[in-house]
């Protein structure tokens, strides 16, 4: 792996942020959290709900979050929830904005049971002069060193 990485990441539960931690201790990369404008409700259903309309609709939220230089960087982590099958709309908005071009990009994510979902695919399609390396997916809050440690030592 490059020492230029940056590990971007949106977390709603705290378990994405908690497999971007691991990430960065395996990796000594950046960390850069993305903050969308407009705060996802916490309440579970309320939030679940409001994904499915903006996922449908294919709606993306204004940032907070602004990544200086991204050409500074060699590879990109990305990290979602895996929200109905594909990533959370702040990640996408990310992946429009910024040019990930000649980059490797490597997907993670967190699930409630779905696995990656689409989310890897979407990956490849929104970064298609990228070189998409194989994601790793993590059940809620169960991420350990060890497994994060085993899939880069695969990427």
């Amino acid at each position: 792996m490059s020492n230029k990485i940056l590990i971007v990441y949106y977390s709603h539960s705290g378990n994405t942020r908690k497999l971007a931690k691991l990430i960065e201790q395996e990796t000594g990369g950046t960390l850069c959290e993305l903050v969308p404008e407009r705060a996802y409700p916490a309440d579970y259903n309320t939030v679940v709900e409001q994904a499915k309309k903006e996922i449908q609709a294919g709606f993306r939220p204004e940032l907070k979050t602004k990544v200086k230089d991204i050409a500074a960087y060699d590879t990109v982590f990305v990290g979602t929830p895996n929200w109905w099958s594909t990533m959370a709309p702040p990640v996408a908005t990310f992946l429009e904005r910024y040019d990930l071009s000649g980059k490797k990009v490597v997907p993670f994510c967190t699930h409630g049971g779905g696995g990656s979902g689409n989310i890897e695919i979407v990956v490849r399609k929104l970064c298609s002069a990228s070189t998409v390396l194989p994601g790793l997916s993590v059940y809620g809050d169960a991420a350990k060193a060890s497994q994060v440690e085993s899939w880069l030592k695969k990427s």
